[in-house]
């Protein structure tokens, strides 16, 4: 395939279609004409459809691009990615610090530990020396009297042990902020052996009593000699109401909590409120969220929709069961993921939901009540358009308001004065995926090999017409958590030969690698509607041939790819994009602990090193101490290559001059990008004006 003469011949392919497709779409005069509704709807253009309407579940982008619309969180981030209330209004972080009395341990001058020797001392120390930088820190002493709780855990063979553990006394500190050297620092009291000591086995009964081996690596979590609980208590928005009338309040909040850490809902979203200990409802409009550890990007979590508890709970449930005469097989198994609610959303964001007409369109509608105002478009439509370049016949048209043009298309419009165009490095990167349960992508060697057999340089330069920057790893460039260090892999066939070859792979007669009788052959997927997947699927099948390996490829309708293949990590290798957040914590992306059905480790990447590191990452609150522990999570998984990272995109939308921002005094104002790019941060209120502004 001779790469550079395909895309010469691409653009008069699209020209051609041009022609012939303004044939038969009206223009925006013809949709106004006698119409003047027109100019208060907003029509966006999807490649793909939305897969469920539940904030809590989804995990594709059209999905989650209603769901923003029609939900809203407790926080989100504002034009400078700095997180903001939304349906709280204010909340503070605090944390409460346990420490186990080791009977078994001594105090450095020898004397045995008690529990009223050690509260004294620490007390003593904070006011006296040497522990007097503690005191802004520590509100509050208490001595806990022993305690008993149970717990269910579950086996691998998917079993469950019920565990009781007995705890010895303990002591609480409330401090007024969370300091992870919070422990660290009470060594002068301590000693350096503290926490060595305990034998924690004595404390805890396992029933059946035969399963204890199976749990004894979890003795020392169940009961720890030092615990970090962090606190947020966030006071709630008074006076916000859902699309159906009913009025938000805490126990929205604690149900989604529950709804999320719920199994049989199968969120992918349930790492993130996994580290909860508790979540208590203070009052109507106040909750109190307990954490079981450091746990770094917990507020970014609380940025997640919240759910109406009066439509989705267990009553809600079964009336709905009840209306849909559900036989009693249907409703041992009947849960959220079931509920119609996944296609008729109710939230409390400025758009209700209005009509979903699937592989179409989807319908929202200015919600009047909303806290903030009601958005000044009436309408929002979401439109399915497969094919990007009908999306752009239809935008230039006047039937979309707003497009994303394909790399080769950007260039004109960034000249072009009849339209808004923005142009950024977005948060996101475009990759090919192994799936490491299947054998030959199980060896690190391999894929590195078909890494370097692919010349993303032309990808960049061809087909993204130089729209784009090559990435090494898990992070968006533009954020502090990507190593610049990293080089990206060279593009080199004949290395890559050699790597295979270490692996086992020699070619036979006929060019193809072959290994213990079998040819190296697996089958590349993508989602169709995308025509830069598509170009670099027939790119990687042609660079792969070249060295011996039979790739076949095949695409696949935007839901069927998610549902069939992506979701239960059927497949070889796929190619995809990320599109990330500023939050630091890749945990669901890349923990060994997250590669289950519907959840986004689908390439089932393990590595030891890397989960640990994710873990530390998770529990560090210092910004610079976070950034060397993404600099080298992004080393080491560079290294592995669980994907050939390709590129980061340069994203350019555009807009109609006529669209502006409406100003609190009713002067209109230009769109402007926020620091991470986004144009629809004021969507609410956007305006189209029957003439173009002068600004």
């Amino acid at each position: 395939m001779n790469l550079k003469r395909v895309l010469v011949l691409a653009p008069i392919v699209l020209v051609v279609v041009l022609l012939q497709s303004f044939l038969w779409v009206p223009t925006y005069e013809q949709q106004t004409k006698g119409n003047p509704d027109r100019l208060l709807k907003f029509i966006e253009g999807s490649i793909g459809d939305a897969k469920i309407l539940n904030p809590i579940l989804n995990a594709d982008t059209a999905s989650s691009r209603i769901t923003g619309f029609v939900f809203e969180g407790l926080l989100d981030l504002d034009e400078e990615l700095k997180l903001r209330g939304r349906l709280a209004t204010a909340w503070t972080i605090t944390e409460e610090a346990y420490l186990l009395v080791n009977s078994d341990a001594r105090f450095p001058d020898g004397t045995p530990v008690t529990a009223r020797a050690l509260e004294t001392r620490i007390r003593e120390g904070i006011a006296r020396g040497p522990l007097t930088g503690l005191k802004a820190l520590v509100t509050d002493i208490r001595r806990m009297p022993p305690q008993e709780q149970t717990a269910t855990l579950p086996l691998p063979d998917q079993t469950t042990v019920q565990v009781r553990v007995r705890l010895p006394e303990r002591l609480k500190f409330t401090l007024r902020e969370v300091d992870q050297d919070f422990f660290r620092r009470l060594k002068p009291i301590l000693g350096d052996g503290y926490e060595s000591h305990p034998t924690p086995e004595r404390w805890i009964d396992v029933v059946p009593a035969e399963k204890r081996e199976a749990v004894r690596s979890r003795f020392s979590e169940l009961a720890p000699v030092s615990e970090h609980n962090p606190v947020i208590t966030f006071s709630l928005r008074k006076g916000v109401y859902f699309h159906d009338g009913h009025e938000f309040d805490a126990g929205d909040v604690k149900f989604t909590y529950d709804a999320i850490i719920n199994p049989k809902n199968l969120s992918p979203r349930t790492s993130d409120f996994e580290p909860i200990k508790t979540v208590d409802i203070l009052d109507a409009h106040a909750v109190r969220i307990t954490y079981k550890r450091l746990f770094s990007p917990a507020m970014y979590a609380w940025t997640m929709g919240i759910l109406p508890e009066h439509l989705l709970n267990d009553e809600a449930l079964r009336r709905e069961m009840d209306q849909r005469v559900l036989s009693e097989a249907a409703r041992e198994k009947f849960g959220m993921r079931d509920s119609e609610f996944n296609r008729h959303p109710v939230g409390v964001g400025p758009f209700r939901f209005i009509e979903w007409q699937s592989d179409e369109l989807i319908r929202l509608a200015s919600f009047d009540r909303y806290w903030e105002g009601a958005p000044l478009y009436r309408d929002f439509y979401y439109r399915v358009i497969p094919d990007l370049l009908t999306q752009e016949v239809e935008f230039r048209t006047g039937a979309l308001d707003a497009y994303t043009p394909l790399p080769h298309q950007a260039a004109r419009y960034k000249v072009d004065d009849a339209y808004q165009s923005f142009t950024s490095l977005g948060f996101s990167y475009a990759y090919i995926g192994y799936n490491h349960r299947r054998a030959p992508f199980s060896d690190a060697r391999v894929r590195r090999a078909l890494g370097m057999a692919m010349n993303v340089d032309e990808i960049v330069q061809y087909i993204l017409y130089g729209e784009g920057e090559r990435t090494t790893g898990p992070f968006p460039k533009n954020t502090p958590w990507y190593d610049h260090a990293v080089g990206t892999i060279p593009y080199d066939p004949e290395g890559a030969v050699r790597l295979l070859e270490d692996a086992g792979w020699k070619k036979n007669a006929e060019g193809w690698l072959e290994k213990d009788g079998k040819f190296f052959e697996f089958n590349l997927i993508t989602n169709q509607g995308n025509p830069i997947r598509k170009a670099i699927m027939t790119i990687a099948q042609n660079n792969w041939r070249k060295i011996g390996i039979k790739c076949n490829t095949q695409l696949f309708e935007w839901a069927v790819f998610l549902e069939d293949f992506v979701n239960p990590g059927q497949f070889d290798a796929l190619i995809l994009g990320w599109s990330m957040g500023i939050d630091p914590d890749l945990y669901q992306i890349w923990h060994s602990s997250q590669a289950g059905p519907h959840q986004l480790n689908f390439v089932g990447y393990h590595n030891p090193e890397v989960d640990a590191l994710l873990l530390r990452i998770r529990q560090e609150y210092d910004l610079g101490a976070q950034q060397r522990l993404t600099h080298q999570l992004h080393r080491i998984i560079a290294q592995d290559q669980p994907y050939t990272f390709l590129y980061a995109g340069l994203g350019t939308q555009v807009l109609d001059k006529k669209i502006a921002v409406m100003q609190e005094d009713g002067a209109p104002a230009k769109v402007t990008p926020t620091k991470a790019g986004d144009i629809f941060f004021h969507f609410n209120r956007w305006k189209k004006l029957e003439l173009t502004p002068t600004f």
